[in-house]
């Protein structure tokens, strides 16, 4: 009898319908990495670092060369990724802060659809992942990393017919970076045209080139596994929370505080070797895992799933992002938002008249040692000291042409030619903060620019 006809005489016989067999729900399996620039990286174009692992996953699937954090900061970065929220709508705007209880959270949307949802490592900000509501998790204090090889383990050793989704989270390339290079050559690496050149920045390049290695290691290890486990049955995410530990990245609105890595392997729906340049935000994570899952689509939440581009249904996503940032304790005190389209940039600095002050620019922090020979280097080389002027002193607002531009140098805002594109990003952007609820609160006790 097929389907149609048993329907049909279990209606007639009063006898209740027969449901239909639950879609097949894929395993997931998601890998972050902390702090890391997407620059740097073979797959992004680097000459300076390779990326062996990023660069046979990204061969299998695709990659994507315009991904945004919600914000450049850790706690705010993973808690918009695990809610679909912005941080102004979630509660967790600076650092260390934690989205409200209330809210519904990525493990629960996928509960509904049968899934286990395990988290190994820094996936909510540390200790913070607790909350979330994952069925296990292990390995959140900080730098704990024996995470990974913990997964792998437990991974290994699983046996269950429910479907998983699998949370790993790195702490490379998060400082403190490696003692010792490892195997990369202070002398022969290249200093971004943005940083200042000394021989304490090379020393310091190639150590944190040192933790990308270990990164793209350990990223490696848990896509092989992955496969050998779920062969086909399997969709594979990798991205960064935000960018790497240096100045205008991580904390900064920048490219190389907000760009992210992103590549997305899907057996039989991506493309192998495919890139796209759609513009997705780590918001759209959530979603997106519950689209790939079989759920449906979701409301009342700030990310949209870009389902249809990983399967090669769409070339586009977004036609902008946007990026807050408030500060990190007492530091980079310094609420900041921007909008980004597919080529212009603005940047509001709510409060020009703070200093821009991080955990670089504090003697004896880690990984901050080569700020020192910046500020040194800075009293008798003049584009030194508008290095180091730049990243600490900002105007009210930015524009950039990204196109022409990639590094931010040239500030557009006074521009004539640019009035009307300045006006209209401004407004744009105000609206925005307007729909969010942003209250533009300073977070910490700021550090003021002393009197000129």
């Amino acid at each position: 009898m097929t389907r149609s006809a048993l329907i049909f005489a279990t209606f007639l016989l009063g006898f209740p319908l027969l449901k239909a067999a639950p879609e097949h729900r894929p395993n997931l399996v998601i890998f972050i990495s902390d702090d890391h620039t997407a620059a740097d990286s073979s797959v992004y174009g680097s000459k300076e670092m390779d990326t062996p692992n990023m660069a046979r996953i990204s061969a299998a699937g695709m990659t994507f060369d315009r991904a945004y954090a919600a914000s450049p900061t850790c706690a705010p970065s993973r808690a918009a990724m695990l809610t679909g929220l912005m941080p102004a709508r979630n509660g967790a705007e600076p650092n260390h802060a934690a989205p409200r209880p209330e809210i519904k959270k990525l493990p629960a949307y996928l509960h509904e659809l049968g899934y286990e949802v395990v988290s190994f490592g820094k996936v909510g900000h540390y200790n913070q992942t607790k909350n979330y509501g994952f069925d296990y998790c292990a390995n959140t204090n900080f730098h704990e990393d024996i995470a990974i090889p913990e997964a792998l383990k437990w991974l290994e050793a699983r046996n269950s017919d429910k479907p998983l989704c699998l949370f790993v989270g790195t702490n490379w390339p998060h400082v403190p970076w490696p003692g010792t290079p490892e195997g990369h050559d202070p002398n022969a690496v290249g200093i971004p045209k943005n940083h200042v050149d000394t021989p304490l920045t090379h020393q310091a390049r190639a150590r944190y080139y040192a933790a990308i290695t270990r990164m793209d290691n350990e990223l490696g290890q848990v896509y092989d596994l992955a496969r050998k486990k779920f062969s086909d049955d399997l969709f594979f995410l990798h991205f960064a929370d935000q960018g790497a530990q240096w100045p205008f990245g991580k904390w900064t609105l920048y490219e190389d505080g907000i760009r992210v890595p992103m590549i997305a392997v899907w057996p039989g729906h991506t493309k192998a070797g495919s890139r796209s340049d759609a513009m997705v935000s780590l918001i759209d994570v959530l979603p997106t895992l519950v689209d790939v899952a079989g759920g449906d689509k979701l409301e009342n939440i700030d990310g949209r799933s870009f389902i249809n581009v990983i399967s090669g249904k769409a070339a586009t996503h977004r036609d902008r992002v946007y990026v807050t940032h408030s500060g990190d304790g007492d530091f980079n005190v310094y609420p900041s938002r921007c909008v980004r389209d597919a080529r212009w940039k603005y940047i509001l600095n709510l409060h020009p008249e703070f200093k821009f002050t991080s955990h670089i620019t504090k003697a004896g922090e880690a990984g901050s040692d080569y700020w020192r020979s910046w500020i040194k280097k800075a009293e008798s080389n003049p584009v030194a000291a508008t290095k180091v002027k730049r990243y600490q002193q900002r105007p009210k607002e930015e524009l950039y042409d990204l196109a022409n531009d990639p590094l931010e140098q040239n500030n557009l805002t006074d521009d004539p030619a640019q009035t009307e594109r300045l006006a209209a990003m401004r407004a744009d952007l105000e609206r925005w903060m307007k729909e969010q609820g942003d209250k533009c609160t300073v977070f910490g006790k700021p550090t003021m620019m002393e009197a000129q």
